[in-house]
């Protein structure tokens, strides 16, 4: 995913939330107790009728997942599968917006979520002093380095401009992607939070820009080569030839931008949980996600413990970089 940034904190109440009625001025004690007794005989006939009908909760809970693209035809295979095969009713609940699912799962609203990466939880359990953890993988999804002049890094004339987002999260990956391909070094070799003051030596200048840019300054002329986060890219009309350099979804850099189901800490154990992770794997299910993001999507199968021990060291680097 091209994340976003999480907020922190428990909401404020909502003003939509029930309110305790006001007490009626001249309102006769008598009026007061009949009303109650009222109250009380309908709540008992309404205890007997789902008693004996069965009750409204009588089926089986369902599972609730909060996502960011609810409406791919993927989740509806997965909800099916979850069904056929588990024996479980899962809800796919979407937010339009990457900062609510978080606070949503804390606050028990989701039973789980499955829309960033470990980078991306990672600064999001620091700034919101929280413990998600990782409990599966899903992808990863490789973040090229475009040009439509030059045909591989080593070609770019030394001092080329290359333009790369200037948000936190795809600043640090696209200076990784730079420095894979040999066009810059990092200090210490790069952490998931770096940033161009951590440039050591370059062959080319960095050029930072929001991420709905890189792709116009490439067109345009303005930049040699340009790091295209994969919606942007799809916009331009980039084509796969034009990417002359991507990072390697195996390699250790890219491991904290592989893309997870999350729970509460609590649940990490949750066998049903852990099943409806692995489920995202069936090749129903994969080869939707293919055809809804053009065949980008390099799965990964990690085990719950490795991604868990991942997110605690990018939580070190998130909590480093805040320093």
């Amino acid at each position: 995913m091209t994340e976003s940034r999480p907020s922190s904190g428990t909401p404020a109440p909502s003003a939509n939330e029930p309110q305790l009625p006001s007490r009626g001025n001249g309102r006769r004690r008598t009026v007061w107790i009949a009303s109650t007794s009222l109250v009380v005989v309908a709540a008992v006939i309404v205890t007997l009728v789902l008693s004996l009908s069965g009750g409204s909760n009588s089926g089986p809970k369902a599972i609730r997942i909060g996502v960011t693209d609810a409406s791919q035809p993927y989740w509806k295979t997965y909800t099916e599968l979850a069904k056929k095969r588990l024996g479980l009713t899962v809800q796919i609940v979407s937010f339009s917006d990457y900062s609510q699912p978080n606070p949503a799962l804390k606050e028990g609203q989701l039973d789980l979520n499955e829309f960033q990466h470990i980078q991306y939880l990672a600064n999001y359990n620091v700034t919101a002093h929280d413990d998600l953890q990782p409990i599966g993988a899903t992808a990863v999804y490789p973040l090229p380095l475009y040009s439509v002049k030059y045909h591989t890094p080593s070609a770019l004339p030394n001092g080329a401009q290359v333009a790369i987002p200037n948000d936190a999260i795809n600043e640090a990956r696209g200076l990784l992607v730079l420095q894979s391909a040999g066009l810059l070094t990092l200090k210490a070799g790069g952490t998931a939070f770096s940033t161009t003051a951590d440039i050591v030596t370059h062959k080319v200048g960095v050029t930072t820009l929001d991420a709905s840019q890189t792709a116009d300054a490439l067109l345009n002329g303005s930049v040699a080569a340009a790091i295209v986060n994969n919606n942007y890219a799809t916009s331009a009309k980039l084509s796969n030839s034009q990417a002359i350099f991507q990072d390697n979804p195996s390699s250790p850099s890219a491991a904290p931008y592989v893309n997870i189901f999350v729970a509460r800490k609590a649940d990490v154990n949750n066998p049903l949980y852990l099943k409806l992770a692995a489920l995202y794997h069936d090749p129903a299910i994969e080869n939707g996600v293919q055809a809804a993001n053009g065949g980008t999507a390099v799965f990964r199968d990690v085990p719950p413990a490795e991604l868990q021990s991942e997110l605690a060291t990018v939580e070190q680097q998130a909590a480093a970089a805040q320093q």
